[in-house]
């Protein structure tokens, strides 16, 4: 069976979605946009001990993994292979020994069951993160927006015109920000992944105690973490290491100031040259307390609308693959699986057209 031979349906496409394509094995059934079950298995203590992903054990830990989450998707959403209309799987960007993992369970899955199968570029799953529902809010309908992406691996600006016409309009050119709170953290000793401590360590710090610098925020809509994350270091190396939890609040606080101010900063510059209303800030650092408080903030003055994603679908997660497949179907784009290790969103807006 072909994918364009999947029949429209008022109900919405029930898709089946493996992702893997870093340190989370996830697996999940949507129907649209309705999130039916997402199930994920974390390798956070695997790689703690490195203070990052060590990519040959996650594809090892994704080997052990997939089944059983997979199985437990289905029972989740208390369907059966049967009543599934197509299965999907991230396949770009990414590591890539954890997304062969995935991608070759779900070829051999598709293959049994007699189903489609789509490749989904993992950042447009994070673009319809913020649209899913669940049995806790309504799904929102896919709307032009303007998008920051913040994570591990990516921090960018992304004009997103429809589903699948995606512009990018700027992005780092170092470090990614979720890339600088893991080392930042490494560097305190606080444990990885760094940004959930360094943002709890940060809500009872002044943020005002050590002036780091907001590298490039009068300049364009790129971005750069990589001279704040020596910054760290060198009043590390000068002040010594914190001696107080107090004194490491501080820290925490005044690095992730710099974080939020220049991300906020560059979002609104972003909204004035695009002409957007609407902003959501997806990925895994969305999950900041702290970013989401000053877009709320910037939004109510600057006349744009934030809409923060939920928690549980900030981080990597199979459900906004799902998702992204279902709109595929329901807009008969093509969604071949082509493993890559990096593959950019503006050059999926010129195959997906």
């Amino acid at each position: 069976m072909t994918q364009d031979s999947v029949a429209p349906m008022s109900r919405g496409y029930r898709v089946l979605a493996i992702e893997s394509s870093c340190d989370e094995t996830a697996a999940a059934v949507v129907e649209g946009l309705r999130v039916c079950s997402s199930v994920v298995a974390s390798q956070v203590e695997v790689h703690a001990e490195f203070g990052g992903v060590v990519p040959e054990l996650a594809s090892r830990h994704h080997l052990d993994a997939i089944v059983p989450v997979i199985r437990a998707a289905l029972e989740e959403s208390e369907m059966d292979l049967q009543e599934i209309d197509a299965l999907a799987v991230t396949d770009s960007p990414g590591l890539v020994g954890a997304l062969l993992v995935g991608v070759m369970a779900a070829r051999g899955l598709a293959m049994s069951a007699s189903l489609p199968l789509l490749g989904i570029h993992h950042l447009e799953g994070h673009l319809v993160s913020s649209f899913l529902g669940d049995s806790e809010r309504a799904a929102r309908e896919f709307a032009p927006h303007l998008a920051l992406v913040v994570s591990g691996g990516h921090t960018e600006l992304i004009a997103v015109e429809a589903f699948g016409r995606y512009t990018k309009l700027g992005s780092t050119r170092d470090d990614a920000v979720g890339e600088a709170y893991d080392k930042v953290s490494k560097m305190l000793g606080t444990g990885y992944p760094g940004g959930p401590v360094i943002d709890d360590l940060a809500s009872s710090g002044d943020p005002d105690a050590i002036a780091f610098p907001r590298a490039m925020i009068s300049k364009g809509l790129e971005f750069s973490f990589s001279g704040l994350k020596t910054a760290v270091a060198v009043h590390l190396e000068r002040e010594g290491m914190p001696t107080s939890r107090e004194a490491l609040a501080d820290l925490c606080a005044s690095f992730q100031a710099a974080v939020v101010e220049v991300l906020v900063h560059k979002t609104v510059r972003a909204v004035k040259s695009a002409g957007s209303s609407q902003v959501r800030v997806v990925g895994g650092v969305a999950a900041n307390s702290g970013l989401r408080a000053a877009m709320k903030e910037a939004g109510d003055r600057h006349g744009f609308t934030f809409e923060a994603v939920p928690l549980r679908y900030c981080g990597d997660n199979a459900a906004m693959i799902a998702g992204a497949a279902a709109l595929r179907l329901a807009h008969k784009m093509p969604s071949p699986v082509n493993v890559r290790s990096t593959f950019s969103l503006a050059a999926l807006s010129e195959e997906s057209t």
